[in-house]
Parts: structure tokens; sequence; C-alpha cells
């Protein structure tokens, strides 16, 4: 008999589950909290459940983490964990502790489709979505984990990105009801300013979650013109910068921070030359679009053919936009000794597309087609 994993379902899903067995809506709301606030993993662990709903539950329900591969723990104190999801397919998600917050990122999609030329996991290739319960299973294991770890019973995690593998609003229809759990009282309580959606430029996918579920928005943003962003980040073809930052400004009509945060990686001599910042600059005035910039170093991997801008430069750039009077920040770092940095995110994945073969083609293309003016990466 095949029973259904309780991850998958928020509360309205899991109220609607209830009804099948003949059950009261407040039932629902008793197991969402053992589930999600207490991390029960056995109905018997249950004690305010009448022993015939137990009953019930084990026979037509379960809950059902993924399993855990490995974990490895940075000197920073930054935590990742490769989760297995079948198939030869694994996900990571990272924990970024720090004096204010805990930051949980995480993966959407068993590798990607949109194959962005400076991240490790789109030289994957794709293997396919997560389900509802695959995503939450990261923040269920990793928040219930962490308290027995740090000998609390106080959250642990604050924040929440989905800036891990996979391009979460290509996953949409499994995303919404997990941001859901992580937003509802009754599951993990957290504020729609701290869950954020990292996004290649779903257009969309955009304005859907706009109206859906709007938590705080970042986009990838890469390159301040099409040309160079269409080699970098291939979804420009279909929705270039201007559709972009359409979506953007309408994003902000919805979103709970008053900003939309646009990440910026930093790669040596592709798209950090004071050029590309004044041209920045032009983009989000002319757009309207109040934002914030976030410049991340690269992380390099063999595969790319690319390098990190030197930290004077980053800095230099930095500050063209911060004169400019756009708030800019720099990255830190962290899980570089564990590969959890940003863009690092892979696992022990198949290339089931011929991936690497493609990229290096690309880039013979993109060496050809540079605009004028802009250096060319070692």
């Amino acid at each position: 008999m095949t029973t259904a994993n309780l991850l998958d379902f928020d509360l309205e899903g899991l109220a609607a589950f209830c009804q099948t067995l003949g059950e009261k809506r407040f039932r629902a709301t008793q197991l969402f909290r053992w589930i999600h606030q207490r991390g029960a993993r056995e109905f018997d662990q249950m004690s305010d459940l009448a022993k015939s709903l137990r009953e019930k539950l084990r026979g037509a329900a379960r809950i059902e983490g993924l399993p855990v591969i490995s974990q490895h723990e940075s000197a920073d104190g930054t935590i990742k964990w490769l989760f297995d999801v079948g198939d030869g397919n694994a996900v990571e998600a990272v924990f970024i502790p720090e004096d204010d917050r805990g930051t949980l990122c995480v993966s959407s999609q068993a590798g990607c489709a949109v194959g962005c030329r400076f991240c490790s996991t789109g030289h994957q290739g794709f293997s396919r979505n997560l389900s509802t319960g695959e995503i939450l299973a990261q923040l269920w294991f990793a928040e219930h984990f962490l308290r027995g770890h740090l000998g609390t019973t106080d959250r642990v995690i604050s924040n929440v990105v989905m800036m891990g593998m996979g391009e979460p609003l290509q996953n949409y229809a499994a995303l919404v009801p997990a941001l859901r759990v992580m937003l509802d009282d009754h599951g993990y309580g957290l504020s729609r300013r701290r869950v954020t959606v990292s996004t290649s430029g779903v257009v969309p996918m955009i304005d859907r979650l706009g109206q859906d579920c709007p938590v705080a928005l970042a986009v990838s943003l890469h390159a301040p013109n099409d040309p160079l962003r269409d080699n970098l980040v291939p979804l420009n073809r279909k929705y270039p910068l201007a559709e972009l930052l359409a979506a953007c400004g309408r994003y902000l009509e919805h979103a709970p921070r008053d900003f939309i945060t646009f990440e910026y990686c930093m790669l040596d001599g592709v798209n950090d030359q004071p050029e590309h910042a004044r041209q920045l600059v032009d983009l989000v005035r002319a757009s309207g679009v109040n934002c914030k910039f976030n410049l991340i170093p690269f992380n390099p991997f063999p595969q790319s053919g690319l390098t990190r801008s030197p930290n004077t430069r980053v800095v230099a750039f930095a500050k063209m936009l911060s004169d400019a009077g756009i708030v800019t920040t720099v990255r830190k770092t962290r899980g570089d000794d564990i590969d959890a940095a940003c863009g690092q995110l892979a696992g022990d994945v198949k290339d089931r597309t011929r991936v690497g073969e493609r990229i290096a083609q690309q880039r013979t293309v993109m060496l050809r087609q540079v605009p004028a003016g802009v250096a060319k990466e070692g």
C-alpha cells in the first residue's frame, strides 16, 4: 500500500488529507506542529493524538526525510549536507551561522537546466525537480539536527534562501507549498522578509510568485547588458534585461521588502571593469527598480575556465556603485574549505546531458563575441 509522505503537504494539504481519514482540521494542525516544530519522525511520539488516529496514520502515512550521504563542517562553522534523492542524484543544503542569524541555503532541483557559466551545478545538467517534501526535508532535517547539535530547543534557522542547486521558479508547483510551510506559524514561522527566492530571471514565474506567495526576491544579474548576459546566463536569451527589470518592478508592488537584491558574480576580466559598473548604474536608474547589489567573489572550478576578480577590483567596483547611490555589499565567502560556497554546490551527480562538452563550445563562441571594450578572460 502506498503511503503519503506528510512532508509533502502544506497545512491546507494536510487538512485535506486528514479529512480523507475522517478527522477534523484541528488534527492537521496538531500533526503539522509535531512534524515541523518538534521534528517528530514517528506517530507514537505524538502523545496528544488519539491512539485510534495514530493507528490510522501508521497505515496511511509516513514522515520520510532524505538519507544523508555526508556532512562536512567548515572551520568557520558552515555545515554542508549531501542528501540522496535517488537514481544516482544528490542535492546539497548549507547552514551558515552568523552572530545575528542562522541561514540555510536550500536546493530545489537535482542539477539545473539554466547552465550559467560560472555555476558548478549548471555544469552537471538537469536531472529532475524535487518534490515539496524533498525541499522541506532539507530544512526539517537541518533545523532539528542543529537543535540537538547545539543543545537548544530554540529555533536555530532564522533565514532560508532558495539559492542551492536548481532554479526555484522552474519548479514552481513544488516551491510554493514549501514556502508556505516555512512561513506558517504552525510550521517554521519565518518572516516573509527572511525567506528569499533567488532566480536567474524566469519572468512569468516572478509575476506569479508576487501574486501567490511574495517573499524576498534575489535576481542573479551578473551582467549589465544583454550580449554579455546572454553568454553568462543563457536564460537571458528568452527573458532579456528589459523584461526582467520590468518584472522586478512589478514584484516590488507585492514584496515584503522595498528592494530587489541583484546578485553579481565577479569574474576576472569578464564583467568587472569600470565600464560594466557604469552600465549597471545606467541600467537600474533607467528601470526605476529600487535595488541593492550583492557582489559575489567567484569560486573557481576547473570546468568553467573563469577566475575570481582580484579583491582590489571588487572593492573599486563596489565603490562605483555605492558612489552612485546604490546600496552595495560584497558577500563574505563562507565554507570554501568544504566546497560549500556560492556556485560550488554540486554533489556527486552524473553529467546526463554532456553539458561539459556544450559549455566548452559556448566558451569558444563567447570569446569570439565579447562586446568591444570588454576584456577577454585568460
